[in-house]
């Protein structure tokens, strides 16, 4: 079974998109649910739509559930593994070695071959790639310089060129594998139709924001 560990973000859908151009196609997508806010692993905004994204990508998906506490999430992502017969393995880690690590250390414990196909990929040539050809949006900020009016904003050639500016002055991750941001993909090259977002709400609060979908569905690409 080839499987994806799937957050909905523009990394684990673009290297589920990489692979498949490998010929190692996805068969099913599992979303680890987690309680908090902050895991250390995890991405929590709009996971609830994952689902959506996989009927679009027409591959099968599954949700399991963690409190999200550090180092004991872990046993729950390997629950899931292992209860799902994977034995293959897709990820969207770019350059954080804390869940490299953890990851491999999993896999290699459940004999799981890993893939991570955008490991050490360059923030900048991972953005131009996102912004040519996946729709992906801002979701959560969470760092010094980020402002409201990224959130729900498209990470396009503009939001390319604030993140630069961001990196300059703040040294941030452009990748956002430092808690900086988060995103989710409304559309794909895999995905057979494209996600409309019919409503949706924002929240601030001066250092933390949120772009929380509450109506979406799918609608016929063109």
């Amino acid at each position: 079974m080839i499987a994806a560990l799937y957050s909905g973000g523009k990394d684990s859908t673009l290297a589920i998109h990489r692979m498949w151009g490998q010929s190692k196609k996805a068969e099913l997508l599992i979303t680890i649910v987690s309680e908090n806010d902050f895991s250390y692993m995890l991405q929590k905004i709009n996971v609830n739509w994952t689902e959506l994204q996989a009927q679009a990508m027409g591959i099968r998906h599954v949700f399991h559930y963690t409190k999200g506490e550090k180092e004991k999430e872990l046993v729950d992502i390997e629950s899931a593994l292992k209860q799902n017969n994977v034995t293959e393995l897709i990820t969207g880690a770019v350059a954080s070695r804390y869940q490299a690590d953890r990851i491999n250390n999993i896999c290699s414990k459940l004999g799981i071959k890993h893939y991570s196909p955008l490991w050490g990929m360059e923030p900048i040539d991972e953005l131009r790639e996102i912004s040519q050809s996946f729709n992906a949006i801002v979701t959560q900020v969470a760092a010094e310089g980020f402002d409201e009016s990224m959130l729900g904003a498209r990470i396009d050639d503009k939001m390319i060129e604030k993140l630069q500016n961001l990196y300059q002055r703040y040294r941030i991750n452009m990748s956002f594998e430092g808690g900086e941001a988060e995103s989710f993909v409304i559309d794909a090259p895999l995905f057979k139709k494209t996600i409309s977002i019919n409503k949706a709400r924002k929240e601030w609060n001066g250092s933390v924001g949120r772009y929380v979908i509450e109506e979406a569905r799918l609608v016929d690409k063109g």
